[in-house]
């Protein structure tokens, strides 16, 4: 007897989780490893956040409420989009699940038929292609290599797209890249989709506060915006306001869509924690003094990253645009071997290697479709940082 539905069968569990319990697991046993695995802010959650929270809990705001998420929290979300993206939604624009994750969920269980096809720029979020596969789309990953500065062009989109194509992902700052688009950039790219009116935009934009050398965001809704009815614009409060716990996840798009997904959303996990969307009111609505504070200790972060792994021969790495990882090219390792012997035959073995002999645990690059790679994450403090890069630099200089 089987428990497990066969369309399981095609779907593997998260890398990025993945590495970090294998870390997990070594330090269970005694083992001093440092997890780089996950991308996750070691700031506590602002303050005037947790009080709003409080404060909610404290007054009964304890209930269920809409699944769309309450009109406080919508109008929140609304004026953010207007006031920081130039992009004019209502609440009536806006729904709030419980984290991005579940809003991308929700817009494929909506929209996916057997067959259709998502295209996903790589590298991409290792849970892309996992969930259309869960639903029963078909992934079609579009290699965008590091000379192209990992980004999608519009020659390679245009090759992508098929009849059955049904959405296109963006993702911007990259995970896990950091990879910016300029404004010319999107709007190229919205030329070619306007040719291609069956397909849908899915622009996720959670890390858009954490970029880098003075750039600035551009949302694809401001960019191409005679694209509003295809395009979904998903972003959320996890990364920019060190709420990853909160479960917070937001999106404006087209009515019809939207509906829909509300439906799910009414019939799987009810609605949003209602304390939590109060806090995200108060996050979204109060001060933003501690995102510029966030964004400046991450910029310094990857300065540091990038200046410490330029030094280690066998590695490269180009500086991320933004977000808060950095993909680094282990090309000159693969076929080489351990001090056991063991031949590094791709990115996964390295990655395996640095987390059992150099004690660094991180993601390999085939997990985001562009190989050979492997991630960290760097949002965690400089001590922690320089102490994995030195860990590294001495796993890397064994290898022969």
């Amino acid at each position: 007897m089987s428990y497990i539905a066969s369309r399981l069968s095609v779907v593997k569990p998260s890398a990025s989780m993945a590495a970090s319990q294998a870390a997990k697991a070594l330090r269970a046993k005694g083992v001093d490893v440092i997890d780089l695995g996950l991308g996750e802010p070691d700031f506590p959650t602002p303050h005037h956040i947790v009080d709003a929270a409080h404060f909610a809990a404290k007054a009964g705001q304890t209930l269920y409420t809409a699944a769309a998420g309450t009109v406080e929290v919508r109008e929140a979300v609304a004026g953010k989009f207007r006031r920081e993206n130039g992009l004019d939604y209502t609440a009536d624009d806006v729904v709030v699940a419980n984290g991005a994750k579940q809003i991308i969920f929700n817009a494929l269980m909506a929209t996916l038929e057997a067959g259709d096809e998502a295209i996903l720029p790589a590298p991409y979020f290792v849970s892309y292609p996992e969930m259309v596969k869960l639903l029963g789309g078909t992934p079609v990953v579009v290699e965008c290599p590091e000379t192209t500065g990992f980004r999608l062009t519009p020659a390679l989109l245009e090759k992508a797209i098929t009849p059955r194509t049904k959405w296109l992902f963006l993702n911007m700052p990259g995970n896990p890249s950091g990879a910016v688009y300029s404004q010319s950039d999107l709007k190229a790219l919205g030329a070619v989709l306007a040719k291609h009116p069956q397909v849908l935009i899915l622009s996720d934009e959670i890390y858009e506060h954490i970029l880098f050398d003075g750039r600035a965001f551009v949302s694809f809704g401001k960019a191409c915006p005679e694209l509003k009815d295809r395009t979904l614009i998903v972003n959320g409060v996890s990364k920019s306001y060190a709420m990853t716990g909160w479960r917070v996840g937001y999106a404006a798009g087209p009515a019809p869509l939207l509906k829909a997904m509300s439906t799910i959303q009414s019939q799987s996990c009810t609605s949003v924690c209602s304390i939590a969307q109060a806090a995200t009111v108060a996050a979204l609505n109060g001060p933003q003094d501690e995102v510029a504070r966030f964004r400046q200790a991450f910029e310094a972060r990857r300065d540091l990253v990038v200046d410490g792994i330029r030094k280690i021969n066998g590695l490269t790495l180009s500086p991320p645009e933004g977000a808060f990882y950095a993909y680094i090219g282990c090309a000159s390792l693969i076929g080489r071997k351990t001090p056991k012997g063991v031949v590094l035959e791709d990115d996964a073995a390295v990655a395996n290697y640095l987390l059992n002999e150099g004690r660094v645990a991180s993601v390999p690059g085939v997990a985001y479709g562009l190989s050979p790679y492997f991630r960290i994450s760097t949002a965690t403090s400089e001590e922690v940082l320089t102490e994995a890069i030195a860990r590294i630099n001495a796993a890397v200089a064994q290898v022969e």
